[in-house]
């Protein structure tokens, strides 16, 4: 056992940094992975479940668009709201907050007695959703090693990935079984099932505690667990980084990071745009050249393969090569695959190969965006600086769910529909690399 002096004062991020990776770091990451597939749960269900609410109360098509925005609507509000509370508040506190928040809203949605008010509590649903994401990426961010903290993250960001993947199996079977209702009654029951592992298992961020001076020997408790041998006992801990007075949001324009601020929210708007309309769109715009409705959904499920392929692949390279280059240079091969799909409708394999590789560049590259953007802030204002970007983004992706649906309208054919799709992802990869090598903070 390592015997550490009364005069010794250790960096918590240097503690994490030196140490390998120990399963109360790992079992944090699979935490935030269950918070995050449940949110991914969430979004793929509302989709299964919308012909069933449309039959029970009469709707047309047009009608249910409401209930799918107020979800984005409200992804977006509790992204720009539970940030900065975080950095004020605390991860953990405001994470289980959102929650049992949405886990709430989601059974409280399951018993709506007319569609105005399912509209209403999705938004609800969504506001913590829009919450509980975004702060994952941050804790997740903090308790991982920065040589691996790429990897690690856009890994435990797959969750969303595994989560839709199972919404869109387990909400087709528990609609035709137990009606759409038992769909949201499963969204609620999950999250809330999770709060006291959360409870228990789910730490507070180290560097947060410090950064605001208290709760040391909630820290020293904390990093005994990552490094059993060692004896902290008689400890000091310490960051860089202060607490600092004022509106967390306002931090983000600091000198050091405000040209960096802005090219992200660029990144992420243009990215999510990109990821919505091919998501949204993509079985549509295929079965329009006349493969069948199978075929067209078999192949859109490459864009959600390709994209967790492409999440830890990026990630690793982001940990060996530099996040900015890698990324920038990914977002723009996104837009040559997704400008192909345009031209591939008549080979097969060809167009599996370009959806494929569309999803891998955008969807993954996006993910590898939230563990940078996690890494470009510093502890007191990182959960505001990730979870405004994302916030920012979701406006992209409301416009992106739009776009499709304009651009079928006016009759445009497939080549310059998916040649304007690329657009958006080559100004995101510009954008990435317009930020050079400086960052604000190498956390």
């Amino acid at each position: 056992m390592n015997k550490i002096t009364n005069d010794f004062v250790i960096d918590v991020q240097d503690f994490i940094d030196t140490h390998k990776l120990s399963w109360p770091q790992i079992l944090t990451l699979l935490l935030c992975f269950l918070i995050v597939a449940v949110d991914g749960f969430d979004t793929a269900a509302i989709g299964f479940i919308a012909p069933a609410m449309r039959e029970e109360w009469h709707l047309s098509p047009a009608a249910l668009a409401p209930v799918f925005g107020a979800g984005l609507f409200g992804l977006t509000i509790g992204a720009l709201i539970f940030g900065p509370l975080a950095d004020k508040y605390g991860r953990k506190t405001i994470l289980m907050f959102c929650v049992v928040f949405f886990g709430l809203a989601s059974l409280a949605s399951a018993y709506s007695a007319s569609f105005s008010i399912l509209i209403i509590l999705r938004f609800l649903t969504g506001l913590g959703l829009g919450g509980a994401m975004p702060n994952s990426v941050t804790l997740s961010s903090e308790y991982a090693p920065s040589k691996h903290r790429s990897v690690l993250v856009t890994t435990m960001f797959c969750g969303f990935t595994f989560g839709s993947a199972l919404g869109g199996i387990g909400g087709a079977h528990l609609v035709g079984i137990f009606g759409w209702r038992s769909v949201l009654i499963t969204g609620g029951i999950l999250p809330l099932a999770l709060l006291p592992l959360l409870a228990l298992y789910l730490p507070e961020s180290v560097r947060y505690l410090v950064m605001r001076g208290t709760h040391f020997n909630q820290v020293r408790r904390i990093l005994q667990r990552i490094a059993p041998g060692e004896d902290l006992s008689q400890a000091r801990f310490s960051t860089p980084e202060k607490a600092r007075p004022g509106f967390p949001v306002a931090r983000l324009f600091d000198p050091a990071v405000r040209r960096g601020t802005l090219f992200l929210w660029l990144t992420f708007f243009m990215s999510l745009l990109v990821i919505y309309l091919l998501s949204s769109w993509l079985p549509t715009l295929i079965k329009s050249s006349g493969l069948s409705l199978r075929d067209a959904s078999l192949i859109t499920a490459m864009f959600q393969v390709g994209g967790t392929v492409g999440a830890i692949v990026l990630g690793n390279m982001m940990d060996h090569h530099g996040p900015q280059r890698v990324l920038g240079l990914t977002y723009i091969l996104a837009g040559v695959f997704a400008a192909a799909i345009g031209s591939s409708t008549t080979n097969m394999a060809l167009l599996v190969a370009m959806v494929f590789g569309a999803g891998f560049c955008v969807s993954g590259a996006q993910v590898g965006a939230n563990a940078f953007a996690a890494g470009f802030y510093p502890t007191a204002s990182r959960a505001t600086g990730v979870s405004w970007a994302s916030g920012i983004g979701r406006i992209g992706s409301i416009l992106g769910s739009m776009a499709g649906g304009v651009m079928l309208s006016l009759g445009w054919g497939l080549p310059l529909i998916f040649v304007l799709v690329a657009i958006p992802a080559i100004i995101a990869g510009i954008s990435m690399l317009m930020m050079g090598r400086r960052t604000a903070l190498t956390a």
